[in-house]
């Protein structure tokens, strides 16, 4: 059996998304891979803890171990709505003495595929694996990295949704206390942006398949040459099959967006599936759509032979 240590961080108004996304992680799970799953919390919140031992009721090959952080970010900058849970991946390392490497990931997130080839990566002297956003066909973003951040597109600007981290490097070289001191500062993506201004050059480029973003899907999608010159078209047909699927955007169990039928898929296989939440769900996206004047309907449906288009080309 492979032990595999995988860290969320979330508060209590994530904890469908979060059953539903530690549920796809169990289900894309191979027969002899057991994880030792960890959930941080802030001391703040009243966290219920026995919503997800339902999912003992369909899988025997997890456990999960709940710790409460101590106002550790208590005063860290929020922006659009993202709480102080999210600086907690920066401290991990010394709440989870017990791994030398672990992986992180956000709950807005769908897995298909067992994460040992991930796990398995060698860091090496590398802080961190993610995924780059490819800022290479970016501009805004190329012009964000260097304008409010001090950083060049061209040594990569990663993700921090899905981390691969290196806690006993991190711990020895002292990078978390790195990671506290610019906590306060107003970065727009906050941990993410902390994280690469941090460990600029010692973060390993993974595939799109270790965190497929709404961004990364739109490119492979609209600029599939262009991406294939950075990975390779086998890598790229990986993705979208198998890829790790991150909505961060617009979530899909607050609106329609992108891949949402993914989502939905996971959501009712598994324990915590709500037949009323799912009925509320799609009656107001009904009536929704009834509101919609017919220029916006016609719009809608145009779209969609351009996107079959799209898909034979995959």
């Amino acid at each position: 059996m492979k032990t595999i240590p995988i860290l969320f961080t979330f508060d209590p108004s994530l904890i469908i998304p979060a059953g539903v996304c530690i549920s796809s992680l169990l289900e894309s799970a191979e027969k002899d891979t057991f994880y030792d799953i960890f959930i941080l919390y802030g001391e703040s919140f009243s966290f219920d803890e026995s919503y997800l031992d339902r999912l003992s009721n369909k899988y025997e090959n997890f456990h999960i171990t709940y710790r409460k952080v101590k106002g550790e970010f208590k005063g860290a900058y929020e922006v659009r709505g993202i709480p102080e849970t999210a600086y907690y991946r920066l401290i991990s390392p010394e709440l989870i003495p017990e791994y030398d490497k672990i992986l992180y990931s956000d709950v807005d997130v769908i897995f298909r595929e067992d994460q040992a080839r991930y796990y398995d990566i060698e860091l090496g002297d590398n802080y961190f694996a993610a995924v780059d956003n490819c800022s290479a066909l970016r501009p805004n973003v190329q012009k964000y990295l260097y304008d409010e951040l001090g950083l060049n597109f061209r040594e990569g600007y990663f993700y921090s949704g899905n981390l691969l981290i290196n806690s006993s490097l991190i711990l020895r070289e002292g990078v978390v206390d790195k990671f506290r001191s610019l906590a306060t500062n107003k970065y727009k993506q906050q941990d993410m942006d902390i994280i690469n201004i941090v460990c600029n050059g010692r973060i390993k480029a993974l595939n799109p398949s270790f965190c497929l973003t709404v961004q990364l899907y739109n490119l492979i999608m609209e600029r599939r040459m262009d991406m294939s010159r950075i990975y390779g078209d086998e890598a790229l047909r990986y993705a979208l099959t198998h890829g790790t699927v991150h909505y961060n955007g617009a979530k899909p169990w607050q609106k329609p967006c992108m891949n949402m039928d993914i989502w939905w898929k996971y959501y009712r296989e598994s324990v915590f599936f709500d037949e009323k939440m799912c009925h509320d769900f799609w009656k107001k996206q009904s009536s929704a759509l009834e509101r919609l004047s017919f220029v916006k309907r016609v719009k809608i449906l145009l779209r969609y032979p351009l996107d079959r288009k799209m898909i034979n080309k995959q």
